[in-house]
């Protein structure tokens, strides 16, 4: 393990100024849970670096996530954010999977957002359930490969979601795959507030 940590830091010391600073392709993705509770993490760990920070929530419309209370009321003004999608969860809790154009334009908005982030001073920029729109259609992969290479080379760029496209996994510089080993979903527990959105 020392020898590992060693190397590790040998290589850190070897990089170039770019890559020791924002500027790479992350990605989280994976069955498993965790993937957008990652990326909020890593939201807060740049703000304390007095990093100016901004996510776009793709296909998450409703008020039913409790992180945009903390955005929006105590941490307002420090991570911008915006929330693009339809509210998929009816009044029985039922999760509507349907596509729909709706579905198509909240997507292509998103990514009009990220477009403006790049313009505008952003270091990182999460882009939340990117993977699993791309996945779903919402916007097509030769979309989602040309926005990436739109991407600023300064700004370091998180992709979250399930179902990465192998092209997606292709450009990434970093690909964490949660894996779900056993989830309390599968035993009768259904979502709860503060712990699952």
């Amino acid at each position: 393990m020392e020898m590992l940590w060693f190397g590790y830091l040998s290589s850190y010391k070897n990089m170039n100024s770019k890559q020791k600073n924002f500027g790479l392709i992350q990605v989280y993705t994976g069955d498993g849970k965790g993937k957008t509770t990652a990326s909020l993490g890593l939201a807060l760990r740049a703000v304390g670096a007095n990093k100016k920070v901004g996510i776009v929530f793709f296909d998450k419309g409703g008020q039913h996530y409790s992180e945009r209370k903390v955005l929006q009321e105590k941490l307002g003004g420090l991570i911008d954010f915006i929330v693009t999608g339809r509210d998929r969860i009816d009044a029985a809790n039922s999760f509507d999977f349907s596509i729909t154009e709706e579905d198509k334009n909240e997507a292509a908005r998103g990514l009009e957002v990220a477009r403006h982030m790049f313009a505008n001073g952003y270091d990182l920029i999460i882009l939340d359930e990117f993977n699993t729109s791309a996945a779903l259609k919402l916007f097509s992969e030769e979309v989602a490969l040309k926005f990436l290479a739109e991407k600023p080379n300064h700004i370091e760029l998180v992709l979250t979601g399930r179902h990465a496209l192998p092209s997606i996994l292709a450009r990434a510089d970093l690909v964490t795959e949660m894996k779900m080993v056993k989830h309390y979903y599968y035993q009768g527990v259904k979502a709860r507030e503060g712990l699952d959105y």
